[in-house]
């Protein structure tokens, strides 16, 4: 994390009762087969609203690529999920922008290596890369989470070298080691630096460890948590369009 977010004292707090509810969680250890999500992770979800450019105006792409974060695991309807709440702010300023939700549950940083190949076959304006929750759950070790965020950055700059990127940091609880905590919470603000991505310092900030904004397994966002994921991804999105 940046060195502010680390430090701050609610970093402590949600961390530490989010390290209650980790175990067995990863973030639906398998890819879902839910037909909620299935379509979301062959990139192919719409913004609710279809809202399309107007005339003259080219419509550009913005791809979510990460988990059930992204996905919306949980929630009962797509358009609850953060990335379309996002698409809500694009379509109320009246940007010619559609976002494509491309979450997978269950999706590690190797498995978004292997897919994002498959996604990038259609043109993407901004990348949001959302991936490395299950990794640290795991306790992959960090140079290959590292590695494969890497490898990803680099196949969207190659396919696509005027596509802007930004990548979403995640934590992980401290019951993990305070080495590989650490060390886990410098890929994110380390790599943005080095590819000079946008970087949002913490995706889950304010909603890890709140019980009212999770849903029953502790950890998935409620539809009211992810109006704050949406808040914590906005400004710095914004930024780009």
């Amino acid at each position: 994390m940046n060195k502010g977010l680390f430090k701050a004292a609610w970093y402590w707090i949600t961390i530490t009762q989010f390290a209650f509810t980790v175990m067995g969680w990863a973030c639906n250890t398998a890819p879902s087969t839910d037909p909620k999500t299935a379509q979301a992770a062959r990139g192919t979800q719409r913004s609710p609203s279809g809202k399309a450019a107007s005339p003259g105006e080219t419509e550009k792409t913005i791809l979510f690529f990460g988990n059930s974060l992204t996905a919306g695991y949980g929630l009962d309807d797509p358009a609850q999920a953060f990335p379309a709440l996002i698409q809500k702010k694009i379509d109320s300023l009246k940007l010619p922008y559609k976002v494509i939700n491309a979450g997978l549950s269950g999706e590690t940083t190797a498995g978004g290596r292997s897919r994002v190949a498959w996604l990038l076959k259609s043109n993407v304006d901004i990348f949001v890369l959302e991936l490395g929750a299950n990794d640290g759950l795991r306790g992959i070790p960090v140079r290959e989470t590292r590695s494969n965020l890497q490898d990803i950055i680099d196949q969207v700059k190659a396919k696509y070298p005027r596509a802007k990127l930004v990548l979403a940091g995640m934590l992980v609880p401290p019951n993990m080691g305070s080495t590989y905590s650490t060390g886990f919470s410098k890929i994110f603000p380390e790599l943005a630096e080095k590819n000079q991505l946008s970087l949002v310092p913490f995706l889950l900030r304010g909603v890890a460890g709140n019980a009212v904004l999770n849903q029953a397994d502790g950890i998935h966002p409620t539809a009211k948590g992810a109006v704050l994921v949406a808040n914590n991804v906005w400004p710095v999105l914004k930024s780009l369009l």
